[in-house]
């Protein structure tokens, strides 16, 4: 499977590299090939493919979506067309005023980019939990949303080969609860000072 990741930070870089070691195809997509920023990954991630930002989206199975929040939906507007019907993990949180707005952009996404199979997916916990995804041998359980069928199926594909178990909370009206379980990560982790290694398992008998 070809999966093109559109950003540099932590998210980005720790997904591409499972992703690659998992043998998927892996390319970021890059607006400038020579910031200090793609340098940066290139030199740290000699196996992933730099592109042009257009010709990556052009290649993609799956596009992965980890942008900062605040940038996501211009982002949406400038390149919709070119994703038209492809299927998008959107690990994007807008932290800007979080209790005032969604950390989503799912009513962007249904707007500028209809055609488009958006899944919310990577976006409530930190980028260690998919670094190392086994907390004493078990696998930790990554909650997203997004449509049924075949481009679940994508989805869900990607969602295994970083190491963690995937667990649908329901269609793109469950992206409020997920928004939720994410503020629940962000208030253990730093408002109870339980630290960033920490995730979440769904107990099930």
């Amino acid at each position: 499977m070809t999966v093109t990741i559109v950003g540099a930070g932590m998210i980005g870089k720790t997904l591409g590299r499972r992703l690659i070691s998992a043998g998927f195809d892996v390319s970021f997509g890059a607006r400038d090939l020579d910031s200090a920023s793609t340098e940066a990954l290139r030199t740290g991630l000699p196996e992933a493919a730099l592109l042009p930002l257009s010709e990556a989206i052009d290649i993609a199975e799956v596009l992965v979506l980890a942008i900062p929040g605040a940038s996501t939906e211009s982002f949406i507007e400038h390149w919709a067309g070119a994703i038209g019907s492809r299927v998008v993990l959107d690990a994007s949180n807008n932290l800007s005023e979080t209790h005032a707005r969604p950390m989503h952009a799912m009513a962007a996404w249904q707007q500028l980019a209809p055609g488009a199979s958006v899944f919310r997916a990577f976006c409530s916990t930190g980028w260690e939990t998919f670094e190392n995804p086994s907390f004493g041998g078990v696998p930790v359980d990554l909650f997203y949303c997004g449509p049924s069928g075949q481009s679940q199926e994508l989805a869900e594909a990607v969602i295994s080969a970083v190491g963690v178990r995937p667990v649908r909370l329901g269609d793109e009206s469950a992206a409020d609860l997920l928004d939720a379980l994410a503020r629940m990560w962000f208030a253990l982790a730093f408002t109870q000072g339980r630290g960033r290694q920490i995730a979440f398992k769904l107990l099930e008998r």
